[in-house]
């Protein structure tokens, strides 16, 4: 991280074709060092032993924005592999599993869609009916992560409307250049449109077909691995946002130090002292937490309650920490010459992706509050 990422940031940001190049030079520095795909089990072609070790490296990895790209863990690529993974026949995961895990393609999963509240995706319009043995798909979706440019999709689409609510959606591996499928565009974000990994697409399927055997789980099985998916893929990021915070905070700590205004430095300011002690509890209570649910993951619990919790309480440690450092480097926090602006945009963006603040809080109620309906308490551990 030192020697080759936080070097090549700004040249890496520029998104060109050198930038390009050196990501992908820099990849392979991370194959050669044995620190390639930590999220996935050696037997699966990653460099990984559990969660809990996952939490520490992503503590480094997370510090910056491209990092995860260049060790192999990315979002969407790493939930996409862990499914394939788990629910891959043998012929899926030698087609798609391999070579993406070895970093010679990307993907994208596609599942929200610009018509239907995203957090909520039994309301999915997307269809695929079965015309003997294939599957013919029509549907709209949007922030199709890194679908520029990738060689497949993992698409979910109702196949029985008529179904239980969670058993109607099914998903299904779409190649990216199946006549019929359309990448719109990439969705600007903030402004920013991105190139290849870091774009957020808006894509149309339009009568697109594909073979039966590219169902994944099985018919039905949608929501369900799609919810297998996003519980390991919400810690991830929370993960990461620890090496995000850390990272701001040093820099807001620094800058406090270092800058004087009105005769004294930052740092002897009663207000910039509140914003350090603040974010300093509110990091090592977020670090705790994901590490506790890290390592109920581990021991074979899906710690479904302390994953939402950590979703919501660390996008929201994430944004203030953010916030404070800007604030302490004044203008200098809100240009590119700082890391800070484009972790910001992120930030504000994690209270979204992978369910809202809202809904998590409300899972994470409903757990309780049925547990004392039950007559039962709730424990902390």
């Amino acid at each position: 991280m030192d020697e080759h990422v936080y070097a090549n940031e700004a040249a890496i940001a520029r998104e060109d074709d050198a930038a390009f190049q050196l990501v992908d030079s820099l990849r392979a520095r991370a194959k050669d060092e044995g620190l390639w795909a930590p999220n996935l089990p050696p037997e699966a072609g990653g460099t990984g032993s559990g969660f809990l070790t996952y939490a520490y490296l992503n503590e480094e990895i997370g510090r910056s924005t491209w990092a995860q790209y260049i060790f192999g863990c990315q979002a969407p690529d790493a939930g996409n592999a862990e499914i394939l993974w788990e629910f891959g026949t043998d012929e899926q995961k030698e087609r798609w599993l391999v070579p993406l895990v070895a970093g010679e393609v990307r993907s994208f999963f596609s599942m929200t869609e610009p018509d239907v509240a995203g957090s909520d995706p039994t309301l999915l319009r997307t269809r695929a009916v079965r015309d003997g043995d294939e599957w013919v798909i029509d549907g709209h979706k949007w922030f199709s992560s890194g679908a520029d440019g990738a060689a497949f999709a993992i698409v979910m689409a109702v196949t029985d409307p008529d179904a239980p609510r969670h058993e109607r959606a099914t998903q299904i591996i779409v190649p990216a250049d199946t006549p019929g499928l359309e990448i719109v565009r990439p969705v600007p974000v903030f402004g920013h449109a991105g190139r290849g990994w870091s774009t957020h697409c808006e894509v149309r399927y339009n009568g697109v077909r594909v073979p039966a055997d590219n169902t994944l789980g099985g018919v039905g099985a949608g929501f369900m691995i799609a919810q297998k998916r996003l519980g390991p893929g919400r810690i991830h990021h929370v993960m990461r946002w620890l090496g995000q915070m850390q990272r701001a905070f040093e820099l807001m700590c620094k800058r406090a130090l270092e800058r004087e205004a009105f005769g004294s430095r930052l740092a002897d300011k009663q207000t910039v002292q509140n914003w350090i002690a603040d974010s300093a509890a509110e990091i090592q209570a977020s670090r705790l937490m994901t590490l506790d649910a890290a390592h109920k993951i581990d021991a074979g619990d899906e710690a479904r309650v302390e994953v939402s919790v950590i979703k919501f309480y660390a996008a929201h440690v994430l944004h203030d920490v953010i916030d404070r450092a800007i604030q302490v480097h004044g203008a200098l926090g809100i240009t590119n010459d700082s890391p800070l602006a484009t972790m910001y945009v992120m930030a504000r963006s994690a209270r979204i992706y992978d369910g809202p603040d809202e809904v998590h809080r409300m899972v994470v109620a409903r757990r309780i509050l049925k547990a004392f309906e039950a007559g039962e308490r709730w424990t902390f551990s």
